[in-house]
């Protein structure tokens, strides 16, 4: 079993270590290992195909696989995301605010980094880059635990990762990776409180909800995407259709695809046809309520388990409902707090919505897909939070940073 100890407090060096570098520093080995990352790359895509036909082979979820899968454009994309966070301003030692009190002393705060960070995630080996490239650039350290399925991929990567940070003149252990993947070494990995300051779960609800339940440490919650789009009675069909294809389609794996739609019941008996074929066209397995079964008759009858769910899988749940207020109160209550839209050309309905969705990100008109760092301008993204301290939605390098006070005075005492 590996010394999590060992491990936690050469993290805590490293962190200590990485906070004094310059913005310069930091950037050019975000380039370095970009390009490391690309000159590697059959070497990842070599090991990578092993993991895959593992995971195949023990019957994992075609999802998942995708997740788990890297191609060259993928690497690419990975070694790029280094780039891209390289070119964006760095957060630590950004000064929020500075005043001079009445009594003289000068009260400013300033962002810090948040020290030694762990990531627990799943077959997602861009994570292990990501993960690193913020945590770098906002100046923490990072402890990885991905899950067995990509355990050969993602060790492959941050060996690069460590190799780029040693050749220039860096400690290695800004970034580690936790072998083991067994239940006992992550159940250790969660009271390691004297050595990890924030632990961010990336995954599916088990994963989400042990982390949480058995954490001493601070914990971030990532992830869990049961989202919706609600059709209004006054939405373009045409633009729904192409909206729900491409929010259940594009990767159904990943959080913020859309689970469940819901859809005005003046429209349902003309809309559900629709996007029945539409989805019956992209394999899509519908489970509906009663009413949509009038209408799509391959679909299954949904039961109370199936509004809970988040699939990340070929299947979406499908509800027929009164009105606006009737879908924002179902959204509240099933939904995960992650990504909901509406389709309306009704402004004061858009409006409604917008004001009372409880979630990170609420759209109108537009993919809940867009829901990620990089499409919101962040660069890549540590996760995105679902709760609502210390932050919400996309994570990127400021979410990642803390603040403290800091005070000039020249002799003041307390009265």
């Amino acid at each position: 079993m590996m010394d999590l100890n060992l491990i936690g407090k050469s993290s805590k060096i490293a962190a200590m270590e990485l906070a004094k570098l310059s913005t310069k520093v930091k950037n050019f080995v975000l380039v370095k290992s970009a390009q490391d990352l690309i000159r590697n790359s059959q070497k990842i895509l070599d090991i990578n195909k092993k993991d895959v036909e593992e995971a195949i082979k023990n019957k994992v979820k075609d999802a998942f696989i995708d997740r788990l899968t890297l191609t060259e454009a993928r690497i690419e994309s990975m070694a790029n995301g280094l780039i891209q966070v390289a070119s964006l301003n760095d957060p630590v030692g950004e000064y929020i605010f500075t005043k001079t009190l009445p009594n003289g002393l000068i009260v400013g705060q300033k962002r810090v980094p948040l020290g030694v960070i762990a990531i627990i995630f799943e077959s997602r080996p861009n994570v292990t880059v990501d993960a690193f490239g913020l945590c770098l650039k906002s100046g923490n350290a990072s402890i990885l635990r991905g899950g067995k399925e990509a355990i050969n991929t993602n060790k492959t990567i941050v060996e690069i990762l460590r190799t780029s940070l040693s050749e220039n003149k860096l400690n290695p252990d800004i970034v580690q990776i936790i072998t083991d993947t067994s239940h006992e070494t992550a159940d250790k990995l969660l009271k390691l409180n004297k050595y990890i300051d924030v632990l961010i779960p990336r995954g599916g609800a088990n994963l989400i909800n042990n982390v949480i339940e058995n954490s001493t440490i601070p914990c971030i919650q990532t992830g869990l995407g049961n989202c919706h789009i609600y059709i209004d009675e006054s939405g373009d069909l045409n633009k729904a259709v192409d909206i729900i294809i491409n929010a259940k389609t594009q990767r159904p794996g990943v959080c913020n695809s859309v689970e469940k739609l819901l859809i005005h019941e003046k429209i349902a008996s003309k809309f559900l046809p629709i996007i029945g074929n539409a989805l019956r066209e992209k394999n899509v397995e519908i489970r509906g309520d009663k009413e949509v079964l009038k209408y799509v008759k391959d679909a299954k009858l949904a039961t109370e388990i199936d509004w809970h769910t988040e699939y990340e899988d070929y299947i979406i749940g499908i509800k027929v409902l009164k009105d606006l207020d009737e879908a924002i109160n179902h959204i509240n209550e099933y939904g995960t707090k992650h990504s909901e839209a509406i389709i309306t050309e009704n402004y004061t309905n858009s409006q409604k919505f917008l004001n009372e969705i409880d979630a990170a990100a609420v759209y109108v008109n537009a993919s809940t897909r867009f829901t990620d760092g990089e499409q919101f301008g962040f660069g890549a993204e540590i996760g995105i939070s679902t709760q609502k301290l210390h932050a919400r939605g996309p994570m990127g390098l400021k979410e990642l940073t803390s603040t403290k006070y800091i005070i000039y005075g020249n002799g003041q005492i307390r009265e």
